[in-house]
């Protein structure tokens, strides 16, 4: 079934056309997916979920180019080691920096589709278990992450977070559905979308700093070296950060709603946690981009788990593929391992293909997006800039969208110019509405009462893990100041 012309041909253009559109600032893996399924009307059932399943690895994994090349992150998955992986090219390493992104996405996605070949029912159990009260210590995690991500005091972190929570309340899509913060404008009752927002922050802000010599270093043209070079090195020296990073991209995966985005904040949060040299996280340290490049793409897998299995999106990109499963015959359920059980193995052999012709396909697209360090500064912002616009529309048809990208590229810039991590200000967009519907829904189930937040086993452990993320940072900053007073006394000169 894999093997016909159709299919074979459906992989390798879905694949490109994945690499391009990741690659562009402004335009996610879920609007590549999305943009397909008119094309899938007119194709066969195992194509059609192909076209899907490749576009989507492709997209995630591209993402880390423009991250690497410009700081400017091609999907929401790449923002949270975008600063780590430009660190690693302006050292003089993009080959090093865009191979990594490149190895460990690949891997992870091969050792996603293994778990979701091997433990589907079990994983599908397991998150079809969850109840808001887990999801709202689950997304109140995430938030959390914040401060461990940031490389300037927790305490900026917190009040980027914070900003990027009262992102998530403007608008009346809320638990109440009450408009909140719309100052009777019209183009608010919606809310403030997340990639204008991500797009505003990370591109348009650069764009802006590049006029300022002393704030973005031009690369000297030169020609890249192996990309693969000491990627096999690194994967025999890193097991711990590999193995973490796919463990958590599938746990994160199969839980609906989670998605690559956030299998790679915390895995890159716990890899600095963990780290015998947090220090140099920031700097150009490549086990970040190790643990989190191999859980995005694990968690892209793992995803269509509780989606095949009960119909439940694991994340956009996979509520989209639902719909073309019904489309094409390819009903989500526990029979659809029993009566179309050779339409599902097809799909797992897809998956794998798609990883594997990521990496020669993954090569020719970082040597072609190579020579945008060779082309100065002043051609490729404006170019940029056009991108984020055109994306940023492209997202709702409205024109409201690119004032929203131009309104939060200043806010991402001076934010930037101050210390404040601009990645906090993303997480708390991307997770606020979460937090905020699972708590408002558990309130409701538990008729106001706080004990199941905290009675519940599987809740309470994520409770623990919260708090210990919150005080963490605050018993450092308490420490920091003793330390250093009994350093002092211990050697007075």
């Amino acid at each position: 079934m894999v093997m016909q012309t159709d299919v074979l041909l459906t992989i390798l253009c879905a694949s490109i056309y994945g690499l391009i559109v990741g690659a562009l600032p402004g335009l996610s893996a879920t609007m590549a997916t999305a943009l397909l399924v008119p094309v899938t009307f007119y194709m066969s059932p195992i194509a059609a979920v192909s076209a899907i399943i490749a576009a989507s690895a492709m997209a995630i994994f591209s993402g880390d180019i423009p991250g690497c090349l410009l700081r400017i992150p091609g999907t929401p998955a790449s923002a949270a080691y975008t600063d780590e992986a430009f660190a690693m090219t302006m050292k003089g390493q993009p080959e090093l920096a865009l191979g990594i992104c490149l190895w460990f996405s690949a891997i992870g996605g091969i050792i996603g589709t293994i778990s979701l070949i091997a433990m589907a029912p079990a994983l599908a159990e397991m998150a079809f278990q969850f109840s808001t009260f887990e999801y709202f210590w689950l997304a109140l995690l995430g938030l959390m992450c914040a401060t461990m991500v940031a490389r300037s005091s927790p305490i900026k972190a917190i009040a980027a977070m914070f900003l990027g929570l009262l992102i998530t309340c403007v608008g009346n899509e809320n638990p109440a559905g009450t408009p909140r913060f719309t100052f009777g404008v019209a183009e608010l009752l919606g809310g403030i979308e997340i990639i204008p927002v991500l797009v505003g922050v990370f591109a348009v802000s650069e764009v802006m700093r590049a006029y300022k010599a002393q704030d973005v270093p031009v690369l000297p043209p030169r020609k890249f070296g192996s990309i693969l070079a000491g990627q096999w090195a690194l994967t025999k020296s890193h097991p711990k950060q590999q193995i973490r990073g796919n463990i958590v991209g599938i746990i994160i995966g199969v839980l609906p709603g989670a998605g690559a985005d956030m299998a790679a904040w915390i895995s890159y949060a716990m890899s600095k946690r963990f780290s015998k040299t947090p220090e140099k996280f920031g700097t150009g340290h490549p086990e970040g981009l190790i643990e989190a490049g191999a859980s995005n793409n694990a968690s892209l897998a793992s995803g269509w788990v509780p989606s095949l299995l009960f119909g439940i999106p694991g994340d956009t990109i996979t509520a989209i593929a639902i719909g073309v499963l019904y489309m094409k015959g390819l009903n989500p359920g526990p029979t659809l391992f029993t009566e179309k059980a050779s339409s599902m193995y097809a799909l797992y052999i897809v998956f794998m293909l798609s990883n594997i012709i990521m990496i020669p396909l993954g090569i020719m697209m970082i040597r072609s997006a190579r020579y945008v360090l060779y082309v100065p500064r002043s051609l490729i912002m404006p170019l940029i800039v056009l991108l984020c616009a055109v994306g940023s529309f492209a997202t709702g048809n409205n024109l409201a969208l690119v004032f929203t990208v131009a309104t939060f590229g200043l806010v991402g810039y001076f934010m930037d110019r101050n210390g404040y991590p601009v990645a906090a200000l993303v997480l708390g967009a991307v997770m606020g509405t979460m937090v905020e519907q699972n708590f408002v829904t558990s309130l409701i189930k538990s008729d106001g009462s706080l004990l199941p937040f905290f009675s519940r086993p599987v809740a309470a452990v994520l409770a623990i893990m919260s708090f210990a993320a919150v005080l963490w940072p605050l018993a450092v900053w308490v420490r920091k100041p003793r330390t250093a007073g009994l350093a002092r006394a211990t050697h007075p000169s």
